[in-house]
């Protein structure tokens, strides 16, 4: 994935897209439960933030992966990183936004930044290609599925609303965008009236525009101990 450059003297050059990629994996897990931090659990005997960091630190395009961690885990991280791998660990915070910000503060000289869930493990190189390349076409893009189940909304027990959910997507990571475009995002982010969940929606709050590029249903979040049955389920046929 490239594009052409203009040069001083007025040429044109091929340039390959740089991009950094920042893990945000400094939580603590409480919705997935015990003992072990979500990102230090076990797929195919290895932890699942090296599944999904590892299909980004042998890219060509990719410059540098950040992976911003609790630092009381910083050894634990460091001891599964290969010493080929192009990463450095940088220091999270209490919230995913604030570990994004930290690593975005220190990525290296790079035309986009994608930011992908350290616990979604799955996700298909040609997927990554895809959102890699809406946006260097188009300033940021992100994956998305459309959804297929009925939505309820729900009032304690009590059912209280059918939501229509044509039209609806259910986001996925990585979501990439013009570093420019990030770094200005989250600076204005504290003077957003609105309560923002993920970077697709924190852009599209500071008016930049989002290409939504298709899904995958493998590139699922590992959020409960059923999903970590079901990527187990998914992985055992490609053994």
């Amino acid at each position: 994935m490239g594009r052409l450059a203009a040069a001083a003297d007025g040429r044109y050059s091929y340039h390959m897209t740089r991009i950094a990629v920042i893990l945000p994996a400094a939580g603590d897990s409480t919705r997935f439960g015990g003992p072990t931090k979500k990102p230090f659990v076990q797929l195919a005997g290895r932890p699942l933030w090296v599944h999904a960091a590892e299909r980004f630190w042998s890219r060509p395009d990719v410059v540098a992966v950040l992976i911003a961690v609790a630092p009381a885990d910083r050894d634990e991280f460091r001891s599964h990183l290969p010493a080929s791998a192009n990463c450095r660990l940088v220091d999270g915070g209490a919230e995913r936004f604030e570990s994004v910000a930290n690593a975005l503060a220190v990525v290296p000289d790079c035309d986009l930044v994608a930011v992908h869930d350290a616990v979604r493990p799955l996700t298909p190189p040609e997927l990554i290609d895809a959102v890699f390349a809406a946006a260097a076409e188009h300033g940021a893009a992100l994956p998305a599925v459309p959804v297929a189940d009925t939505l309820k909304r729900v009032a304690g027990d009590e059912l209280t609303e059918t939501v229509p959910r044509s039209g609806l997507w259910q986001a996925q990571t990585p979501q990439v965008a013009r570093r420019d475009w990030l770094v200005d995002a989250y600076a204005r982010r504290q003077s957003l009236a609105v309560p923002i969940t993920d970077d697709a929606q924190l852009l599209e709050a500071c008016g930049y525009p989002v290409r939504v590029v298709p899904g995958s249903r493998v590139n699922f979040k590992i959020t409960t101990p059923d999903d970590l049955k079901l990527a187990t389920l998914v992985r055992s046929p490609k053994r």
